[in-house]
């Protein structure tokens, strides 16, 4: 004999079963939620405005979009190559830095310690996993001619390799600004950092100043900068500042050239995405500044301070200045 439940028990044994799955969900924690919904990315703070095409990230998406695209200049690889790394980190991981995913899966591009991509400490460096996956990129052949979603499947050799092709457009608006092509296009809204009180060391910087030198050398490579010496910088800028206290780099590009505008806007660009990680406080090249008090303006007109000196210098043409709290 069939029993037939009425709808009030159905209705009871649905809405049990609705508790038993949530259970389930809260004892899997945040891990179990991402694999129903997708990442949890925070509220979005950084924006890149290219043509009719409006990215939004966190900052921590940010900080590590703004890494894969310097690595790519760093190697002088084109904006096409950042454009297919960040299409394959949207699909991978939401570019977060995750360290969990499918099998043994980690990482921005959920590279797979089982497959020899290296490490799981290795892959959770964003710096090491952007360079092995240019390094496979650069084996493809003919890449820069490929749709994204191609180029990026001959690396990653995912299950579903067309599903890259969604993010094409965010990641090519993204490689644009970051990469320089997109002058001023690439905006974080932060807290304005708190001062920190610290001394300069024996380099003529605050460790502050440090940290940002180090990161900025572990995405560009050795840029040539200045701004700060051994005991401190006493002429040479104006009065009060940030230098005096060896809170500031200037990072130079010079002769001026489109390429090495490109390069400056890179760097200006990744150090605005970098802002809340490292307490930056100012950009200024090119005629323009941000400033983290007034993150909510992007990037400004730079009213340069009057003075005698080389108009370029005053306008921050040729070199890149920062400065942190």
């Amino acid at each position: 004999m069939t029993t037939t439940r009425s709808r009030p028990a159905r209705a009871i044994a649905t809405g049990v079963a609705a508790v038993v799955a949530l259970g389930v969900l809260v004892a899997g924690g945040v891990f179990a939620l991402r694999e129903v919904v997708g990442q949890l990315p925070g509220e979005p703070a950084c924006t890149a405005e290219v043509g009719d095409t409006t990215v939004s990230l966190d900052l921590e998406q940010a900080r590590y979009a703004a890494t894969i695209a310097a690595v790519s200049v760093r190697r002088g690889m084109p904006a096409r190559a950042a454009s297919i790394a960040l299409a394959a980190a949207y699909q991978e991981s939401k570019i977060l830095n995750i360290d969990y995913g499918d099998r043994d899966s980690l990482g921005l591009f959920q590279q797979r310690p089982s497959q020899g991509w290296g490490s799981p400490r290795q892959i959770l460096d964003p710096y090491y996993s952007t360079n092995r996956f240019y390094s496979a990129l650069d084996q493809v052949d003919g890449y820069e001619g490929l749709p994204i979603d191609q180029a990026a499947q001959q690396v990653q050799r995912s299950a579903d390799g067309s599903a890259y092709a969604a993010y094409e457009p965010d990641a090519r608006a993204l490689a644009s600004a970051l990469t320089g092509y997109s002058p001023g296009a690439f905006s974080c809204e932060v807290d304005e950092p708190a001062a920190t009180g610290e001394q300069a060391g024996d380099a003529g910087l605050t460790p502050t100043a440090e940290a940002l030198r180090a990161e900025v050398a572990a995405a560009f490579g050795r840029l040539p900068a200045g701004g700060f010496a051994p005991g401190g910088v006493r002429t040479g800028h104006a009065a009060g500042s940030a230098h005096y206290s060896g809170q500031a780099i200037d990072y130079f590009f010079r002769p001026e050239t489109p390429a090495t505008n490109r390069a400056g806007w890179a760097l200006a660009q990744f150090l605005v995405a970098q802002a809340d990680h490292l307490s930056v406080a100012t950009v200024i090249f090119d005629d323009r500044i941000w400033t983290a008090s007034r993150s909510g303006e992007g990037w400004r007109e730079y009213d340069e301070p009057d003075g005698s000196g080389d108009p370029d210098v005053l306008r921050h043409l040729d070199h890149v200045h920062v400065d942190v709290a």
